[in-house]
């Protein structure tokens, strides 16, 4: 299959739900590959090069957060978790399988076609920045230099004092967006916007902000007695601080 299109697997085991995935994928433009189950789910992942995964939670034989977790040990594709468990913890832990974005049901096709263009954006733009304009094949390292830390754009890789950090994908971009213009405040609303792509915000999607800045804070401040990278402005937000 050529690369012109964007394809799209769903995975969901509801019939009916399947089916409306897919007419709202496919009437804003994408190709949709669909799976009833996780196995099959991931079957399709291996015959086909797609570009984004949905996945249903609570499928048979394999559940979708399984099926993240087996994705994520080969591929680095866009994946969105969509289900009906929507409790903090049950969003935090598919975040943490790896998914980039999680959906609570009901949802409307318009909500979820705008999140996965601003995945897609965002993939694209990192695909983008590997190769120098003029010189296909060759890379360009983007860096920022922010105090101790070197944040490597090209590699995602990030480090303190030349020791690599270990970050996920979700907080490598945090970091990314914080450290861009330090000592500006970053509101949760403007975060989830910016990182996830969503255009409100409710307790959920801020908690969901609340843990990830506080896992990327612990990896940041391990070694660095009394100081913080990332210091929370109560009732406003986040603000990245340079230290030398």
């Amino acid at each position: 299959m050529g690369k012109q299109e964007t394809v799209i697997l769903v995975a969901e085991d509801d019939n009916q739900s399947r089916a409306a995935l897919g007419r709202h994928l496919r009437a804003a433009g994408y190709r949709v590959v669909e799976a009833e189950d996780g196995e099959t789910a991931l079957f399709q992942f291996e015959r086909f090069d797609f570009d984004l995964v949905i996945l249903d939670v609570l499928m048979p034989k394999l559940t979708g957060l399984e099926v993240c977790q087996h994705i994520r040990q080969q591929s680095d594709v866009p994946i969105i978790i969509v289900t009906v468990l929507g409790s903090a913890d049950d969003r935090v832990s598919g975040l943490e399988m790896g998914a980039n974005d999680y959906m609570v049901k009901p949802f409307s096709g318009r909500e979820l076609v705008a999140r996965i263009r601003a995945i897609l954006r965002r993939t694209r733009r990192r695909v983008e920045i590997d190769t120098e304009e003029g010189a296909p094949g060759a890379i360009a390292h983007h860096t920022l230099q922010v105090g101790s830390l070197n944040i490597d754009a090209t590699t995602r890789r990030v480090y303190k004092h030349g020791r690599q950090i270990r970050l996920t994908e979700i907080e490598f971009h945090l970091l990314q967006l914080l450290a861009s213009e330090p000592s500006r405040i970053f509101s949760r609303a403007e975060i989830l916007h910016q990182i996830w792509g969503y255009s409100t915000a409710d307790r959920l999607d801020t908690k969901t902000v609340d843990v990830h800045i506080s896992r990327l804070r612990i990896k940041l401040d391990e070694g660095e007695a009394g100081s913080s990278f990332i210091m929370t402005i109560h009732g406003r937000g986040y603000t990245f601080v340079v230290h030398d």
